[in-house]
């Protein structure tokens, strides 16, 4: 049995800042620290400045609890953020990040023309992509995700990464392995990591990190995740039918499922998350529509004198410009946005239920390529304080909404945490 004094560290890498966390078993929050990479000065890119970071919040927090309170800890990072290290894992400069794009077009039709069609290597964005150009690097030892550099400074085991970063580099969750078309794409698998599931535990914390941090030697590091998968699981959302709507700039949705969905054709895949899967897509659709047209101020004045238990009458596809990835995927898809009603409030109740028609159909898309079907919805994002929205979209769902646990990351993986230190029979 879990002690009310057992507590679970998660760490969050997210695009601008770091943030941790200490829970206990029920996953609530007992501490928190947060720091913005601008506020410690130096590039985002830098390695190095990741562990400043980390060991500033850990510290806090770890000030904050009681001694030996804290008994495992996970690492979550940014989904395609890649370094490279020297043997003995010290970084050999700059990071490629998430959102850079390899120009080399050699290598992305090396990339297209072995790998399985199925696979999320492909793209100028793809980490395979990324640790291809990576490898270049004079004195090159290995390649390594951004969470999986973190865990290993406080593991003292470099070389371990997890199925959910892995997977844009190439790794196939379903056979758990480095598939062998990576070598002919032109990366040596001997330079990427071992994998583990998210939620494996690693090894003690008796790497320098740890130290610096002031975490004990006892403490169990534990296989980490992506920024996106730790989310989802912040939510508390856990079983087949759990689903997550992230309501923010664009639209983006997860279904937990018990097998994996697979359609690139509409950017579909599947992150391993123990002995499920945790299947989604993007939209073009999403705030940023709202925002091309509205401010958030009129936003807010707007959707207040909405009546959701009407219908506005109009049939939109709401887009900025023209294309879509999911659940339609059309590239030349024009946005569907006449007509425009004297009303601005109208005009906005249509765009409301816009998208949340795409929200439905994304839904549908998924259980029609063989996901179960939704049992829950929870929200994240900042169109979920939107309670216009949200009445629109309870209508057109007709799935029942869960309360969030958490919306931080952090949350999600404290969670891996917990999950590992329950493996190893530590708590």
């Amino acid at each position: 049995m879990t002690s009310t004094r057992d507590l679970f560290a998660g760490i969050d890498i997210g695009t601008s800042g770091v943030r941790a966390v200490c829970a206990d078993s029920s996953m609530a929050v007992c501490a928190s620290a947060s720091v913005t990479f601008k506020e410690i000065g130096g590039q985002r890119r830098d390695p190095n400045r990741w562990t400043v970071a980390v060991q500033k919040v850990l510290g806090e927090v770890i000030d904050r609890v009681p001694d030996g309170a804290i008994k495992a800890i996970s690492i979550d990072g940014t989904s395609g953020t890649l370094l490279v290290t020297d043997a003995q894992s010290r970084p050999l400069g700059l990071a490629m990040m998430y959102n850079d794009v390899c120009e080399d077009q050699t290598v992305l039709e090396q990339i297209s023309a072995v790998a399985p069609r199925n696979s999320a290597a492909h793209g100028a964005s793809s980490g395979l992509a990324k640790a291809i150009l990576l490898a270049r690097t004079s004195g090159c030892a290995r390649i390594q995700h951004e969470a999986d550099w973190i865990t290993s400074c406080l593991s003292g085991m470099p070389g371990i990464s997890d199925q959910n970063n892995a997977l844009k580099t190439g790794y196939d969750p379903v056979s758990q392995s480095w598939p062998a078309w990576i070598d002919d794409a032109g990366l040596d698998r001997e330079l990427l990591p071992s994998v583990l599931q998210a939620g494996e535990p690693i090894s003690i914390a008796s790497g320098r990190l740890a130290r610096q941090a002031g975490l004990g030697d006892d403490v169990l590091v534990v296989a980490g995740t992506t920024d996106g998968c730790a989310s989802f699981l912040a939510t508390g959302a856990a079983s087949p039918g759990d689903c997550v709507t992230v309501l923010g700039s664009t639209l983006t949705l997860k279904l937990l499922s018990d097998t994996p969905i697979y359609a690139p054709e509409f950017g579909i895949y599947s992150h391993r998350i123990g002995d499920l899967w945790l299947a989604g897509g993007a939209s073009n659709t999403g705030g940023k529509v709202l925002e091309h047209f509205f401010s958030q101020t009129q936003l807010d004045e707007l959707s207040a004198t909405i009546d959701t238990n009407t219908k506005s009458g109009l049939d939109y596809y709401p887009l900025v410009t023209p294309g879509e990835r999911f659940p339609i995927n059309d590239s030349n898809l024009e946005p569907r946005l006449q007509p425009r009603p004297a009303s601005d409030a109208q005009f906005l109740h249509g765009m409301l239920e816009g998208i949340g028609a795409v929200e439905k159909l994304a839904y549908d898309r998924l259980v029609e390529l063989g996901a179960p079907l939704p049992q829950s919805i929870r929200t994240v994002g900042g169109g979920a304080n939107n309670d216009a929205w949200t009445a629109i979209r309870k209508s057109l769902l007709q799935i029942p909404f869960w309360e969030c646990l958490s919306t931080h990351a952090a949350t999600g993986a404290a969670v891996l945490a917990r999950q590992g230190a329950i493996k190893a029979g530590i708590v």
